[in-house]
């Protein structure tokens, strides 16, 4: 095919577009990489996959995040604190200690029970 004049096309290998998508770069970040517009994204993913930029990009960053997902819980069984962030965002879990029948004139001494700095809520009666 001739070229009928203009610019030529921007060389976008579909190979890095998907792995930049995988690990879930932006749209701005993936022009950047391929030093192109974001409307040459666009057009590309219309070209390639018929189909918009973020429909391509759902699709195609999903198994980034499972990705990572499995990464994370990998990490998780060597990694307390991976363990402890992961319970906290999937499993509801939190540091929050609930203190009951407190009342305005209620004092309350705290003390220290072990080394790990773990607080005991002890009542002062007068």
């Amino acid at each position: 095919m001739t070229n009928k004049g203009g610019r030529p096309k921007k060389e976008i290998t579909k190979d890095i577009f998907e792995e930049l998508c995988n690990i879930q770069c932006t749209k701005d970040e993936i022009a950047s990489v391929f030093r192109c517009n974001e409307s040459t994204i666009s057009r590309f993913c219309y070209r390639e996959y018929d189909e918009s930029f973020a429909e391509v990009y759902k699709k195609l960053s999903e198994d980034g995040k499972t990705s990572l997902r499995r990464t994370q819980f990998h990490l998780a069984q060597k990694n307390t604190a991976m363990a402890i962030w992961l319970g906290k965002q999937y499993l509801g879990q939190s540091d929050r200690q609930e203190v009951t029948n407190i009342t305005p004139d209620t004092e309350i001494k705290i003390e220290i029970i072990n080394d790990k700095n773990q607080l005991k809520p002890k009542k002062n009666e007068p």
